[in-house]
């Protein structure tokens, strides 16, 4: 089946593909992991069309070729992430996606954690004629199946309603129109809500507030992607307490399952192995992981094994870029964590200090090279650019046996450590 099809509460796996002939690889993965997790194979945002110069039609149109060639019969989803605007809708609804990720992250106040009292209670001043649910949750306690209780106070209600009331308010706007178009055209289609683009984590007490509202006021919610407790940069492995997350997993869980039941979905998600399986078991497999980068950075290990100079041009022109690509990401690398390409003169060497993930192999833990945050921020500037650009897609075209193995040994792991969970 490659035509898209909605997926419901079934565990499933977004495989990002920012240049276009990934999905081969990603087949492969799928097959070799045998597992229960449905693929999402169709699936960019927005804001990496922009950056690559795609469209929804090409897209989806790479994915199903892709899916063709590879012999895939089973279903997928089609995930228009990040989306924005009523137009950003209309034109992958078009294109005949079906996962629709609203995103109202601009409309969230990134500073409510930390106002004082005063400073918190003027805040809501100014927007409490946009918040109609307050009296709903006020004084309220709610025990959930993990033992946890929410304390829904009136510090809770006004923070949440100070950071959240105004996104949410968007994101049910976007809904309507979502469901609006679906009617008119014979669409279908599920919603997935990003709220996890947020420096401090999505309290209980805000997912519970945040998911009511949206699934009482009309929302076809299937997933939600809270902002998680401890660090989930881009391209790296999850930094922080493990236990303390799958503790908290359970409770955000639990609110789904209250509230909905709907998927929890973890953004960010590429290589994050050592936190899958506490995702997996805590969600009892009611989850979705989006994948973005990686696979262009798995593109960019095909080129340092094939093509070196060309690598070696990538890194300089990447190092030149991060400083401001970066501007939108979760990173820490630094331009001073990884050598120049100059002061390298051995390419496996050079390959490992800016691709590699895993010093551990068999549990896919413990080391990722910071020059591959340094790759994945500058993935627009090279793809886009008239030579570089050109040029990785001619090295991926002249070995794309070499692509396929490295992807589908790359996302094996994923599902299996998400598989090993289930």
């Amino acid at each position: 089946m490659t035509h898209p099809t909605t997926l419901s509460l079934a565990a499933s796996f977004g495989f990002g593909d920012r240049i276009g002939n990934a999905t081969p690889g990603h087949v492969e993965a799928m097959r070799r992991a045998c597992g229960a997790i449905q693929p999402i194979f169709p699936q960019q945002s927005i804001r990496e069309m922009t950056r690559t110069a795609r469209t929804p039609e090409s897209v989806m149109e790479d994915a199903i070729v892709g899916m063709k060639q590879a012999g895939w019969e089973g279903q997928t989803g089609a995930d228009a992430d990040h989306l924005k605007t009523a137009d950003d809708v209309d034109v992958t609804m078009q294109a005949g996606f079906t996962f629709f990720t609203i995103d109202p992250s601009d409309r969230v106040d990134q500073q409510a954690d930390d106002y004082d009292e005063p400073t918190l209670q003027a805040a809501y001043r100014d927007i409490a004629d946009q918040i109609v649910w307050m009296d709903e949750y006020r004084g309220q306690s709610i025990t959930l199946s993990t033992g946890t209780t929410i304390q829904l106070d009136e510090t809770a209600c006004v923070r949440a309603a100070v950071k959240y009331g105004r996104a949410i308010n968007e994101a049910i706007e976007l809904s309507d129109h979502i469901r609006k178009r679906s009617d008119e055209w014979g669409k279908p289609y599920e919603i997935e809500l990003s709220v996890d683009e947020t420096e401090q984590p999505t309290t209980l007490a805000e997912h519970y507030i945040i998911a009511d509202q949206c699934i009482s006021r009309g929302m076809k919610l299937v997933s939600l992607a809270p902002r998680f407790i401890g660090d989930f940069e881009k391209g790296v492995d999850f930094k922080g307490d493990l236990a303390a997350l799958e503790t908290s997993l359970a409770d955000h869980a639990a609110i789904a399952d209250m509230l909905g039941p709907y998927k929890l979905s973890l953004h960010s998600g590429s290589d994050k192995l050592s936190m899958y399986p506490a995702l997996a078991r805590a969600t009892q497999g009611r989850f979705h992981v989006k994948t973005a980068g990686t696979s262009y950075l798995e593109a960019l290990r095909v080129v340092a094994r094939h093509d070196e100079p060309l690598f070696r041009q990538i890194v300089d022109f990447a190092r030149k870029c991060y400083d401001r690509d970066k501007a939108t990401y979760h990173v820490s690398a630094t331009l001073e964590s990884a050598p120049p390409q100059d002061e390298v003169r051995d390419v496996n060497e050079l390959e490992r200090l800016y691709l590699e993930c895993w010093e551990d192999v068999p549990t896919g833990k413990g080391f990722t090279a910071p020059g591959r945050q340094i790759l994945h921020c500058t993935f627009g500037s090279v793809l886009t650019d008239g030579e570089l650009g050109t040029s990785v897609r001619r090295c991926l075209d002249a070995y794309p046996d070499t692509y396929t193995e490295i992807l589908a040994d790359h996302f094996t792991r994923h599902l299996e450590a998400l598989h090993a969970g289930m």
